[in-house]
């Protein structure tokens, strides 16, 4: 393939993550909404909120400085970097697919996260530092655990591109060492979104939220960036999820419009299904205190500590 056709492909995917992750959640919101017996708003009110919040003006607090400015746009980019670096539609490696593997991916998305926490802090809101506060102790409990989870990948597959892992995880069939990593990724993409059992993404109540505290402070252009990047980057973990931890299937092959559509329809589908899944969590189960979070996430650190172990006896 030559280098235009493969900058044209990794175009698609990052209108993919960019375009279609408001759907994404507009269609998770709907399907919570469904469950507990409501009407719920409709599948494309994400779009509506975001044309809203692009048309507001944009308010800054005074004395906060540059990287209060900044952090949303940092946090905006994070996802779509990351999108260059995994097989969101194709299984052959694009254009930049080789500037990064997984722990790189890691580190950026972690990086707009960490600028997210300076801004709430250099808002000077009280409301701003709670949330900074307890979002920095999610990240502590997180954090290493997915660096663990991704040792564990690459220790399992041999490699840390994401594009050879995911062919590596599948010949390995549904065994004992796939299954846990796809249990113990499932329990970190939960914290990283701020969903249930770790957070409640529906709850108002100032003392209990943890991802909304933090951009109290924001409004207009910047919470429109800011919402925007946390449904990318809820796309980037499912993409990382089931397309290279739990199977490869819908992928395109070639570069031709039919391969390409159905992977775009297939991923959809797995979106939709991976919805599902995370709606019956949240109907199933309550939101942990703040300390039991820890012990939750060392529950994934668990996870990957046996696949090191299967994978030395060879099982």
């Amino acid at each position: 393939m030559n280098l235009t056709d493969s900058f044209l492909l990794q175009l698609c995917q990052l209108g993919f993550v960019l375009l279609l992750s408001p759907l994404i959640a507009g269609v998770l919101n709907r399907m919570k909404e469904f469950v507990q017996g409501k009407v719920g708003p409709s599948i494309f009110q994400p779009y509506r909120d975001l044309r809203k919040l692009f048309q507001k003006e944009r308010l800054v607090p005074e004395g906060a400085g540059w990287v209060y400015k900044a952090a949303p746009y940092i946090y905006f980019a994070g996802p779509l970097i990351v999108t260059m670096l995994i097989p969101v539609l194709t299984s052959f490696p694009l254009f930049m697919a080789f500037a990064g593997d997984m722990m790189a991916g890691g580190f950026i998305l972690g990086l707009g996260t960490y600028f997210l926490l300076v801004g709430a802090m250099a808002g000077a809101s009280p409301y701003g530092g709670i949330g900074s506060t307890r979002a920095r102790f999610v990240s502590m409990a997180v954090e290493p655990v997915l660096i663990l989870v991704l040792f564990a990948v690459s220790f399992a597959t041999h490699a840390t591109i994401p594009y050879i892992v995911n062919k590596s995880l599948w010949a390995l069939g549904w065994s004992p060492i796939h299954l846990l990593l796809i249990v113990a990724f499932f329990a970190i993409l939960l914290a990283e979104t701020g969903r249930i059992p770790v957070d409640n993404p529906s709850s108002h109540h100032e003392f209990s939220m943890i991802d909304h505290n933090r951009v109290y402070d924001y409004s207009g252009p910047d919470l429109a960036l800011i919402e925007w990047g946390g449904w990318m980057k809820f796309v980037v973990l499912g993409v990382i999820l089931m397309n290279v931890i739990t199977t490869p299937y819908g992928l395109a092959a070639k570069f031709s419009v039919l391969p390409v559509a159905w992977a775009v329809i297939s991923l959809l589908v797995k979106f939709f299904l991976l919805d599902g899944l995370i709606v019956w969590v949240e109907s199933s189960f309550a939101k942990l205190r703040l300390l039991r979070i820890a012990e939750f996430m060392a529950g994934a650190a668990l996870l990957a500590v046996i696949v090191d172990v299967l994978t030395i006896v060879g099982l």
